[in-house]
């Protein structure tokens, strides 16, 4: 349903000149990821190698409106972080007013995301704590039109995951973050027993850290952003229409409104769908879900009177209903995700798998990782 796509993608800040800009405290981030594996690293050699994941959180997750959430706390008071690849780490607004947490303006700072633009202010955290993961001194964006329910106050997002590997093991409730040595080559899906599939990830530039692969939808090349705070997955209008899916499409129902960041809703749709592969894993004659996202992503720059569509804005959202059907694997260290199929539909709620997936597990000859 719509409704269950409240999400926080951080399609893109941008200042009035040059587009896109990013708040960026991926430095900070890294330095106590660094300091935490020090504490809690916990190491095997991989089979034939000497490579080592060397894990550095384990954190329980629990499921709020399909999207994982872990525990935490700011300044002492407790509260629930999203786990949102698709965004930036901020704090969401109605949770700094019930925190008490004195902001000032960004200047030149300007997010948009799905229901168009948020206003943007920075508040000074003494202590942010995920997890066991622990920063001091942190200054980080306040943002969001709307309350997403179910105690979400903050978001963690692709920009704490970049520095590190992180494993999405949602079918146990579960995520767990490593650092790996020396593994360059070694398929590091260290549970696969039969093999795992894989598939690159693109390099990311001016519009910041972000998880975008390649699909094939209907045959068809399609970028598709990783994005754990989708709870489902979703295409956008215009690719649906370069595919061939239309409102107008032989099977295609409304499917309510919904919304992100931002203060406007979305119309959603489902429709019929041939095929969808990853990697070497194909699900056939499923449905999904398709939207006009980013319709509301505009802004006006400075000495124009003509508003421009923020770019980079992804073709697909690849959500969580794919990684609860799945574990999975971001290793940045490779630029690569893993995965294996572990049971359970993908994109149609009802309907069982087995009537409409054509899956096979690849098989590596290389040495795999191995992790407790």
């Amino acid at each position: 349903m719509a409704s269950d796509i409240e999400r926080a993608i951080l399609a893109a800040p941008c200042n009035q000149d040059r587009g896109p800009q990013l708040i960026d405290v991926r430095h900070l981030w890294a330095a106590a990821l660094l300091a935490t594996g020090l504490a809690l690293a916990t190491s095997a050699a991989a089979a034939a190698s000497n490579c080592k994941m060397v894990q550095i959180a384990d954190w329980p997750v629990r499921s709020g409106r399909g999207v994982p959430l872990v525990e935490g706390t700011v300044n002492g008071q407790k509260i629930s972080s999203m786990l949102d690849t698709g965004a930036e780490t901020m704090i969401l607004r109605p949770a700094a007013d019930r925190l008490g947490l004195t902001r000032q303006q960004a200047r030149g700072a300007r997010l948009f995301g799905i229901g168009g633009e948020t206003h943007v202010e920075v508040t000074l955290i003494d202590e942010f704590k995920v997890g066991q993961v622990t920063r001091k001194n942190l200054r980080l964006p306040v943002a969001g039109e709307r309350d997403f329910g179910n105690r979400i106050d903050a978001i963690v997002g692709e920009d704490f995951f970049e520095q590190i590997d992180v494993e999405f093991d949602l079918p146990h409730n579960a995520v767990r973050l490593f650092q790996p040595k020396d593994c360059e080559g070694v398929l590091l899906a260290y549970w696969a027993t039969q093999g795992a599939s894989e598939v690159e990830m693109e390099p990311f530039y001016d519009a910041g850290p972000r998880i975008v692969l390649t699909v094939q939808i209907n045959g068809q090349p399609t970028r598709a952003l990783l994005d754990s705070g989708s709870s489902a997955s979703v295409l956008d209008k215009s690719t649906a229409e370069r595919l061939g899916i239309t409102l107008d499409s032989a099977g295609v129902v409304a499917s309510g409104k919904g919304g992100g960041l931002g203060s406007k809703l979305v119309d959603f749709w489902i429709a019929p769908l041939q095929s969808f592969a990853i990697g070497n894993e194909t699900i056939q004659d499923t449905t999904i879900r398709f939207a006009d996202l980013w319709k509301d992503a505009t802004y006006t720059p400075t000495a124009s009177h003509l508003p421009r569509k923020v770019g980079g804005t992804p073709s697909m959202l690849l959500g969580a209903d794919f990684l609860r059907a799945h574990r999975v694997l971001v290793a940045h260290s490779q630029r690569k995700v893993y995965f294996t199929y572990e049971g359970g539909p993908v994109f149609q709620p009802k309907a069982p798998p087995e009537s409409r997936r054509a899956s096979t597990a690849q098989t590596d000859t290389k040495a795999g990782a191995e992790a407790k």
